[in-house]
């Protein structure tokens, strides 16, 4: 049963910034690079009905491959790098096909 990891995100960078790019790019390259990593996307949230302004979203073969990208060096890195200083706010959810 595969698994859709999805996140959406508010980030402390202005909207439109060169930093926020960054930012993004930066999580695409590393997180696709990880094993197991399929299906990756980088969307911006449209409704007016939350402030979470950006969502990555990915998808997993099986609980397995999820559970190897949490302990990935690359996540981790990014996580304590990247995600914790300049992640405003988030939700995650996680998804399996009915």
């Amino acid at each position: 049963m595969s698994i859709q990891h999805t996140v959406v995100f508010r980030l402390v960078h202005a909207a439109g910034s060169a930093e926020e790019a960054e930012f993004l790019d930066t999580g695409r390259t590393t997180l696709t690079a990880i094993p197991g990593v399929t299906d990756f996307h980088v969307s911006r949230q449209v409704s007016a009905e939350s402030d979470l302004a950006w969502q990555f979203s990915m998808v997993f073969a099986d609980q397995s491959a999820y559970d190897a990208y949490n302990t990935h060096p690359a996540h981790v890195g990014f996580v304590q790098s990247r995600w914790v200083p300049e992640v405003e706010a988030f939700q995650e959810y996680d998804f399996v096909t009915r």
